[in-house]
């Protein structure tokens, strides 16, 4: 098993130092106001709760986000006033410098100067409730929704371009191994080791042929950050959620080997997750939280909204992104940056639509087992307990019939059933054994 301290997750301490290294190490200090940024923003329209509203043991809250399309449903809760609709007056909405800092101020809580909940990779409520990626102290979190759907990408450098890298990883095989023999560190850059883009990165690559614990250093670093480090060469390739993505292209300093919508198509993302204690404490409260971000995704589901939601999120105070790094991916306008170009794709990021926003049992048993494919938690973990504990899908269920999603649009079943990725590999959530031990590339 692979256990991470803080020292071992790489994050740069700003734009600047990414432009010049990758720097390793994360604070480990006691204090969140090392490692929050400074937006630190309420739910300021005037909006008077609904008279149905459930009755909240408090109207405080403390929320995180990282500045990525996906976190689109906290921020538009809050600028538009839906926490307040359902009585959670006081919720802040505060952006997190990494992974790495989103974690150690959930583990703070907001009691501790931290936050209570989080827009955060699904794998990561997982690992904090095991004690994983916390030196040992258990965490124990709840998930309440998944955030969306699709909406990644994996980009390579534009050192590649000839070989026209796209969903087959299988050309970087030959280019990394004549790089490596030079004497070339190679570096693939995902966020947070477990986490969503670390497990595509890592399939991906594995697909090809390319082990990324031999081949290559696969390496956190914070999805701000990722530009930055492509630009002075730090890196080979690396996954990201957007806007880092098209902002890439757009600068042309690599372009979009494949949107991970290709590699599992409508695969989940990222999650809504609360401490449980919190959750535990103020159940009305979890619930008003989490109909308003319900609310949030159905609004950023639909088409007329997307120019505004992305007028919104590349404020100074959330994102601070051009507006035009946003919009086309949010669409589905796809501009792989090497010629390819789609429209409205199917495998764009997804809200609310084609049940993104529930919290399958089975999605979350995936990444659990990803989790033991690479070494991050142990082959005996017992994997349906721990997904009993952490998902809360009756709570999604709770709040979906509150704010009136109809019966029929709410899944019957745990499961999704069947995945199936796009070099054929199916996983069976039923016998999750039987896919680990298809995979020919694995640490486990």
């Amino acid at each position: 098993m692979t256990k991470f301290t803080r020292r071992q997750f790489i994050i740069t301490t700003s734009a600047a130092a990414a432009g010049s290294a990758l720097v390793h190490g994360c604070s480990s200090s006691n204090t969140a106001s090392n490692n929050t940024s400074t937006t630190n923003t309420s739910s300021t329209a005037n909006v008077s709760p609904v008279a149905d509203a459930p009755k909240v043991e408090t109207t405080t809250a403390r929320l995180g986000f990282i500045a990525l399309t996906d976190s689109a449903p906290l921020i538009i809760a809050a600028e538009k006033g839906l926490f307040a609709k359902y009585g959670m007056t006081d919720v802040k909405v505060e952006k997190q410098a990494s992974w790495p800092v989103t974690r150690d101020n959930l583990t703070l809580g907001s009691g501790g100067g931290g936050i209570d909940g989080a827009h955060i990779l699904t794998p990561m409520p997982y690992l904090m409730s095991l004690g994983t990626i916390t030196e040992g102290k258990k965490v124990p979190m709840y998930i309440l929704a998944r955030l969306n759907t699709n909406g990644q990408a994996i980009s390579v450098a534009e050192t590649y371009k000839e070989l026209k890298v796209a969903k087959e990883s299988t050309p970087l095989k030959e280019a990394f191994a004549k790089s490596k023999a030079a004497g070339k560190d190679l570096k693939v850059a995902m966020t947070f080791p477990g986490g969503t883009h670390d497990l595509w990165i890592r399939y991906w690559l594995a697909a090809g042929g390319v082990n990324p614990d031999s081949d290559v250093s696969v390496v956190p670093v914070p999805p701000p950050q990722m530009v930055a480090n492509m630009k002075v060469g730090n890196m080979e390739a690396f996954c990201v959620g957007e806007p880092w993505n098209a902002q890439l292209v757009n600068q042309k300093r690599g372009y979009t080997a494949l949107v991970t919508g290709e590699l599992w198509n409508d695969h989940p993302e990222k999650a809504f997750a609360m401490r449980a204690d919190w959750v535990d404490k103020n159940p009305n409260a979890a619930k008003a939280l989490l109909m308003a971000v319900q609310e949030a995704q159905q609004w950023c589901e639909k088409a007329e909204n997307k120019e505004e939601m992305v007028n919104i999120v590349s404020q100074q105070k959330w994102f601070r992104v051009p507006a035009k790094d946003i919009i086309e991916r949010a669409k589905g306008n796809i501009d792989y940056g090497d010629g390819r170009t789609e429209e409205n794709y199917a495998h764009k990021m997804k809200f609310w639509a084609d049940n993104a926003s529930y919290p399958y049992k089975s999605h979350d048993l995936w990444f659990l087992t990803e989790n033991i494919r690479w070494g991050y938690i142990p082959a005996n973990t017992d994997t349906k307990k721990l997904v009993d504990q952490v998902n809360r899908e009756d709570l999604w269920k709770e709040a979906a019939k509150a704010i009136g999603v109809p019966d029929a649009e709410i899944p019957k079943s745990s499961s999704r059933g069947v995945e199936t990725f796009f070099d054929g590999v199916k996983f069976d959530p039923a016998n999750p054994e039987a896919y680990l031990k298809s995979l020919k590339i694995k640490k486990a």
